[in-house]
């Protein structure tokens, strides 16, 4: 069993379980409170809890309109010049 072990200011110490219903993370774009599956994220062997992140189903969303923007932008570009030095 893992546990969390946290001292509270009347010196009182209070375990909590481990599992899978209540492991939790904020989004580091929005700030919004995302369920964690430890077992998923630290399946690969290479995860690690310290350098991973989570980000919620709406702030992919916008950086994937994002990035597909920028890409699509920079092939325009490149098309323009490219039909500029015919």
């Amino acid at each position: 069993m893992f546990y969390t072990k946290t001292k509270l200011p009347t010196g009182r110490t209070v375990k909590t379980e481990i599992t899978d219903e209540n492991v939790f993370t904020k989004c580091p774009e929005c700030g919004c409170e995302l369920p964690v599956d430890l077992a998923e994220i630290l399946s690969d062997g290479e995860s690690d809890l310290f350098s991973t992140s989570i980000i919620c189903s709406r702030c992919t969303a916008k950086r994937t309109q994002s990035h597909l923007r920028e890409s699509a932008t920079i092939w325009l570009s490149v098309w323009a010049r490219a039909l500029k030095s015919q």
